[in-house]
């Protein structure tokens, strides 16, 4: 039988002590990423495995791509639901809008030893996947920006049933030239909510027009400059899809400038429904993204993973709640 390496032949063969082997073993921020990376393949290569399994921590980290927002407000919720149900702590952190966290919050997760991570509209690149995997520490993403990749556990919504249920109840509502304030092309939930805008467009036999769609960010900002743009046109659009609330928000705010009136002069349909839609005149339609209920579900995901149970599915696609049981606005 082959003799397993001891951690001083493996820190001679990496170039670096023995101590700092130890380090990248108890996940240990104070090494350097190129190190990590090294001594880590070699531990993978030599099948290292501690003794005993290493000690977590009783907590989730949970990390969004952005922190400031409504939305992220309901994800929190539904993860503290859990947390709180399992005795287990939220550390919280941001991106700043990177949808890959960088080395520096794995190297704190590594350290922290959570329970399991949560990662909210972002991603692992592979090299961090592995670090994880190595530590034992599970984690789930939630509404991925992208293809998360085969076998990572994903939450998410049906946004391509959600974007084609919003358009299709502008089309009910007798609109033929309906516009598209989208989100960020490089999300996967963006693109989604688009296509079933096309497609709801083509059931109802009317032309695709792209001087009606615009590219957003998902922010109120957006919403606003946006539906300026777009309010403003020769011939505008009498109805709009908003990919989410805020941007529906902030279309709100240019067509009380432009003194166009809801729903007379122009209809809107949102998504998400955060608890903000109901606040405003006239109450926002927007299809219901059940965000806490994803948060529930991915956290309860991850504590699974983390207690060594496998799940049925490591895609989940919560549905959306039909447009037409929303506060309509006309």
């Amino acid at each position: 039988m082959t003799r397993a390496a001891t951690l001083a032949e493996i820190a001679q063969e990496a170039g670096v002590s023995a101590p700092t082997v130890s380090k990248v073993l108890n996940g240990r921020a104070d090494v350097a990423p190129a190190t990590r990376e090294r001594v880590e393949e070699l531990l993978r290569r030599h099948g290292y495995r501690r003794r005993g399994g290493a000690r977590t921590s009783p907590l989730l980290d949970l990390v969004f791509h952005e922190l400031e927002s409504s939305w992220a407000t309901e994800v929190i919720r539904g993860v503290e639901n859990v947390a709180r149900e399992e005795g287990l702590s939220i550390v919280l952190s941001e991106s700043a809008g990177r949808l890959t966290p960088g080395q520096s919050w794995v190297d704190g997760v590594l350290a922290r030893r959570p329970t399991g991570v949560l990662l909210v509209l972002s991603g692992l690149d592979r090299s961090q996947q592995e670090q994880l995997a190595g530590r034992g520490i599970p984690f789930v993403v939630m509404d991925p920006a992208g293809d998360p990749g085969q076998g990572v556990p994903a939450v998410g919504t049906t946004n391509w049933d959600g974007g084609l249920a919003a358009t299709r109840h502008l089309v009910d509502l007798g609109h033929r030239r309906i516009g598209l304030i989208g989100g960020p092309g490089r999300m996967m939930c963006s693109r989604a909510r688009a296509d079933g805008y096309r497609a709801a467009l083509d059931i109802a036999g009317i032309a695709y027009d792209p001087a009606l769609v615009r590219e957003g960010d998902f922010h109120h900002e957006a919403g606003h400059r946006i539906g300026l743009e777009l309010l403003s046109l020769p011939d505008r659009p009498t109805a709009v899809f908003a990919g989410n609330d805020l941007q529906a928000l902030g279309l709100y705010e240019a067509a009380r400038e432009l003194g166009l009136r809801i729903p007379e002069d122009l209809s809107v349909v949102g998504f998400d429904d955060l608890p903000l839609a109901r606040w405003v005149g006239p109450p926002l339609t927007t299809v219901r993204q059940p965000l806490t209920e994803m948060a529930e579900v991915a956290a309860r995901l991850v504590i699974d993973l983390a207690r060594g149970t496998r799940p049925g599915a490591l895609r989940v696609d919560l549905q959306h709640r039909p447009t037409e049981e929303a506060v309509p606005n006309g």
